[in-house]
């Protein structure tokens, strides 16, 4: 990647913002029209961008990592079950690589039902604070048994206890009071090692397209998109410049 603004950002706290409207009165009514944001910091022309959308994220994401941004690699995950109804929720991206983009979750859970009826998904991350986010859609698939377990048994014990007494997730609960004795309990019956639960593990998104936005000034925002090119779909991936 280039060395330009796009790949290395002046630092958040450099961020512009018009003067702040007056907070909105309250009741059950909401007009948040007087409220926006400029969008100044950066630029995202061709020359900036990575011919690997993979490389290209990560330089992103280390530069919101540097930029000391609060848990900048979690994204927001869209799935839809065979209904097609939509559903989205935040998880934390575990790992990068030329196969995909990982998370863990419970199996059990609204996401792995969805997931198990319609195996496609699309991530989001959004950095606010550097003016940036990121969309990638792909089909989705279980990751091997032995990476689950190698990443289970890496997380703080209690992070394991906790993905047993949150089984079924997304199930109703009576009260706190329940998972919490139930949590208890868990590390009363597992004084050593925790085992990873059957219904809980990876998946992995193996992205077939990825949109990157630059904000801009005026909503005239830098928006490139790599679909995957060739016959095959596979050979390449093609560059296009977005309509903000």
């Amino acid at each position: 990647m280039s060395d330009s603004p796009a790949s290395n950002p002046p630092p958040a706290s450099d961020l512009s913002q018009e003067p702040a409207a007056p907070a909105p009165a309250s009741g059950t009514e909401l007009d948040l029209t007087a409220l926006r944001q400029t969008y100044s910091r950066a630029s995202l022309s061709r020359q900036d961008l990575d011919p690997d959308p993979l490389r290209q994220l990560v330089g992103w994401l280390e530069a919101a990592i540097g930029a000391g941004l609060p848990e900048p690699y979690a994204l927001s995950l869209a799935t839809a079950g065979a209904d097609g109804r939509p559903s989205v929720r935040t998880v934390l991206l575990r790992g990068a690589d030329a196969a995909g983009l990982s998370f863990y979750t419970n199996y059990g859970s609204h996401k792995g039902a969805d997931l198990g009826a319609n195996p496609r998904a699309e991530m989001l991350f959004f950095w606010p604070a550097l003016e940036r986010q990121v969309r990638v859609y792909g089909e989705v698939a279980r990751l091997p048994a032995a990476e689950s377990d190698a990443y289970f048994h890496a997380r703080p014990r209690d992070s394991q206890l906790a993905a047993h007494a949150s089984t079924p997730q997304s199930g109703v609960v009576a009260s706190r009071a329940v998972l919490e004795a139930r949590f208890a309990e868990l590390g009363t019956r597992y004084p050593g090692e925790v085992p990873r639960p059957e219904g809980w593990g990876g998946y992995r998104l193996s992205p077939q397209e990825w949109e990157f936005w630059q904000g801009r000034p005026n909503r005239l925002h830098d928006r490139w998109r790599y679909r995957q090119g060739g016959e095959d779909g596979q050979a390449e991936w093609v560059t296009e410049r977005l309509m903000p």
